[in-house]
């Protein structure tokens, strides 16, 4: 198996996680509350994926807030970011080897452990 190479492996790689996402039985319904568009969000998550990856500064942006404002939306609980790991990390796994291919599983990791933090923040317990 190849390491994430270029651009191209990123839009095959956010492709193939929001084609698992969107159908998953716990995520999926989160999108389809949300009204997600897909066909504007991955040239999003591609930009993302190749700034955090590839440190060519394409995304400009604030995630966080993305999802704080969802979160307002539909209540993001631990176990959905627990699912979003899982499947991303499958979705990595699954086609790329590497250096890149684990520094986008750590990355995502990361990241999905600071947004449930500042969501668990928010969210009145």
């Amino acid at each position: 198996m190849d390491d994430i190479n270029n651009k191209e492996d990123i839009q095959y790689l956010v492709e193939s996680f929001y084609s698992n996402a969107l159908t998953d039985p716990l995520i999926g319904p989160i999108f389809k509350e949300a009204n997600f568009v897909l066909d504007a969000h991955i040239p999003t998550m591609v930009s993302f994926w190749e700034t955090i990856l590839f440190d060519v500064i394409t995304y400009k942006g604030n995630p966080m807030l993305k999802h704080l404002e969802l979160n307002r939306t539909v209540a993001l609980d631990p176990i959905h970011f627990e699912r979003w790991m899982k499947i991303w990390t499958e979705t990595v796994s699954k086609k790329f080897e590497g250096p890149l291919a684990e520094k986008a599983i750590i990355r995502a990791k990361s990241i999905a452990q600071l947004m449930e933090y500042k969501i668990g923040k928010t969210q009145v317990r």
